[in-house]
């Protein structure tokens, strides 16, 4: 049983490491936009959109976050899953 934990925490992490770099790599494309229309560019931003918007929602329902000009939700989606990450090695 320890072994099939340890597996599955391996594979989340993995997993979230792997949806950091999407994130980074969406970050970097955000300030090419000439790149917006590129297949590649549209599968990143809708496979971390999936993890972002949940986080965005809950953020927005703040009047003083949602009225920033900068999207935090980038920011704490990112933080969140380090989190997450840091508590699987844990």
């Amino acid at each position: 049983m320890n072994h099939f934990i340890y597996v599955i925490s391996n594979v989340a992490y993995l997993l979230i490491g792997a949806m950091q770099l999407l994130m980074m790599i969406r970050a970097i494309l955000s300030w090419l936009p000439m790149l917006e229309e590129n297949a590649l560019t549209m599968f990143i931003y809708q496979v971390t959109e999936v993890v972002i918007y949940p986080v965005r929602c809950v953020l927005e329902r703040f009047e003083f976050i949602a009225s920033m000009p900068l999207d935090l939700s980038f920011f704490v989606t990112f933080i969140l899953l380090s989190l997450i990450q840091t508590a699987l090695i844990a």
